[in-house]
């Protein structure tokens, strides 16, 4: 476990310090970062190529989350749903979430709330997860991963044009978002091994939204060289292609920065 954990900390990191946790959990990697009382990233512990089993070890051997402080969960859950807000009612979550995909034998159900109450993320964890992280925490919070970069885009709804894709890439998943008109018309996450595949699901949703490639404006966050997506790649394929960083509402105390945090959305942007 040691082998694949890389600590970061600010210049003047205490642990005595440290006011919150956020604890982000991917696929297959785990990130937590620590927060002082102003809310400023003061280190970050990131495991990589670690799966949720060694979830346990973690909160027992880690510096960070041995701490006894309010902490976020966000987990990059694969089994989730979008529903509107004005329709979800609390105590029919298996109803609405056993459409998505096959529900755990003994699921802990949580909802995110996004774009003033207007989309409701409706996902699930096994209870024994969400047993691991009660012990160690006298308070916690779950949220959906996906809900940082969804609520970023309604935040930029009104930058957005008639035809929107926007894509968040991280490891060998992806979210995949389509815009029309400024309105969410599909959200969803796929497991993706090549560039070819993002731009095979790209093209699909293009397709299923009678989307123009020569018009519609295609927006990718996550690029990095071992995925070998280049803006001159993009632009073979699409007449309107980008790459961006996320605009940043996340501060770092001195000596840390999103340069050196690690290469996910929430480095720069997330839900709070």
């Amino acid at each position: 476990m040691e082998n694949n954990l890389k600590v970061q900390t600010s210049d003047k990191f205490a642990v005595q310090n440290t006011a919150s946790l956020s604890l982000f959990l991917y696929p297959s990697t785990i990130h937590v970062f620590a927060r002082d009382k102003n809310q400023s990233i003061t280190a970050i512990h990131s495991y990589e190529r670690v799966s949720w089993k060694k979830l346990d070890e973690i909160l027992a051997s880690d510096s960070l989350t041995k701490l006894d402080v309010p902490a976020k969960v966000y987990v990059h859950e694969a089994l989730f749903t979008l529903l509107p807000g004005v329709f979800f009612q609390q105590g029919s979550e298996k109803e609405y979430l056993q459409l998505a995909g096959k529900i755990p034998a003994s699921p802990y159900f949580f909802h995110t709330t996004v774009d003033s109450n207007n989309v409701q993320i409706l996902s699930c964890i096994p209870e024994k997860l969400e047993h691991q992280l009660r012990e160690r925490f006298s308070e916690l919070s779950f949220y959906h991963g996906s809900c940082s970069f969804l609520a970023y885009l309604f935040k930029e709804r009104f930058n957005l044009i008639g035809q929107e894709i926007w894509i968040n890439l991280f490891g060998s998943h992806i979210y995949l978002a389509g815009f029309t008109d400024q309105e969410l018309s599909v959200f969803n996450r796929f497991e993706v091994e090549t560039k070819e595949d993002i731009l095979k699901y790209t093209l699909i949703l293009m397709e299923s939204l009678r989307q123009d490639r020569n018009h519609a404006r295609v927006t990718l966050f996550g690029s990095t060289e071992k995925s070998g997506i280049t803006e001159e790649w993009g632009k073979s394929y699409f007449a309107n292609f980008r790459l961006l960083q996320p605009h940043a509402n996340q501060n770092y105390g001195p000596g840390l920065s999103q340069d050196k945090a690690p290469s996910i959305f929430e480095s720069f942007w997330h839900y709070m």
